[in-house]
């Protein structure tokens, strides 16, 4: 009898849970899709247990404040699923808004389901079969020696990533009647699939610029340390070039194995919860003054930049011309003034020559 009334009880609870999530979710995906709301699957909780052996940590393969990232297999079919940490119900249901609304492009994570019987919804994606980029991006030195904790990326793969990134957030950009920001361009929120292949993911802060305007204002501050733009801090104004900056970002630690604070010798930086507080010195002005040098001292100056455990070839190699040319991009990237940036359909054709040598 005991048992009854607690499933009783469970069972209800779920079912206020559905009701008030998916009201929820039906609300933000009209808003999203202009009233054409892309349908999506409904998991159970049970099938989402039996998907991770009852959320066994082992499975876990990323975490971040807000959510943990499982490995799971669901019909025969391997899937990663997103479970959220806090209570912050708009920004989950954005997440998963956007999320079904760029699913059809192949350099994002694409939304599969969720399951919304839980006080905080699930989300269900493909599998990120190989996991988080930040995992693989970084290259560390403990002692003097090279430590890698997976085996690390390969100088075209990371080309490959920044051009599949970018032509997601410029379908991102471009797509829709009203540009989407993404806000968190960094390099914990690309996954990479079994094949190798970059997708975004986490569009928990994502904005869409009104039509017809040039830009959205938000007293919200979104970002991390070292990948927020410096007019938006300012300003609280956010366009497209918040997103390409970020990018910028987001290419230097990937050509060269250290964050972009790493490699300027800025270490006395704030926290992210200490954004408000210490706004002037996050916003490093003496960002572009490595960019000047580098274009008038030459090419051994890129040298400094990159991590010697990232093999890339001699002086006026293939190669060393690649990472010179997509230097040059991130820093053109990052400059402070957002008109001077370019915008993310240009980036991705110029990562495309750097690919392929054109240049």
């Amino acid at each position: 009898m005991l048992r009854k009334k607690r499933d009783k009880k469970r069972d209800k609870e779920r079912e206020r849970a559905f009701y008030e999530n998916g009201s929820r979710l039906h609300e933000k995906l009209i808003a999203s899709c202009n009233g054409r709301p892309i349908p999506i699957r409904s998991y159970s909780c049970e099938e989402l247990q039996r998907a991770t052996n009852n959320f066994d940590r082992s499975r876990i393969f990323h975490t971040d404040e807000s959510y943990e990232w499982y490995n799971g297999s669901f019909e025969g079919r391997m899937i990663s699923i997103k479970k959220y940490l806090k209570h912050r119900f708009d920004e989950i249901f954005t997440d998963i808004a956007v999320s079904a609304k760029m699913s059809t492009h192949n350099n994002v994570l694409k939304l599969i389901g969720c399951c919304l019987e839980t006080e905080i919804p699930i989300s269900v994606y493909e599998s990120a079969a190989n996991g988080s980029l930040e995992d693989r991006v970084k290259v560390t030195s403990h002692d003097g020696a090279q430590q890698h904790e997976r085996e690390p990326l390969s100088w075209q793969s990371r080309l490959k990533i920044a051009r599949e990134i970018a032509h997601a957030i410029s379908y991102l950009h471009t797509a829709f009647s009203r540009p989407i920001v993404h806000r968190l361009i960094q390099p914990g929120n690309v996954f990479l699939d079994q094949h190798g292949v970059a997708k975004l993911t986490d569009f928990s802060f994502s904005i869409s610029i009104p039509e017809g305007e040039t830009h959205v204002e938000d007293d919200v501050l979104c970002g991390t340390v070292g990948f927020i733009c410096p007019h938006y801090f300012a300003t609280n104004y956010i366009t497209e070039k918040v997103d390409v900056y970020s990018f910028g970002s987001f290419l230097l630690q990937l050509l060269t194995g250290q964050e972009k604070l790493e490699l300027f010798g800025i270490t006395d930086y704030s926290s992210d919860d200490d954004f408000e507080n210490d706004r002037k010195r996050i916003t490093i002005d003496e960002v572009e003054d490595p960019a000047f040098h580098v274009e008038e001292e030459g090419s051994a100056v890129w040298q400094q930049f990159v991590n010697p455990a990232i093999h890339v070839g001699e002086e006026g190699s293939v190669v060393w011309q690649q990472l010179q040319a997509g230097l040059r991009l991130a820093f053109i990237c990052i400059k402070k003034d957002p008109e001077i940036r370019p915008d993310m359909v240009d980036v991705t054709k110029e990562l495309r020559k750097i690919e392929r040598f054109i240049l």
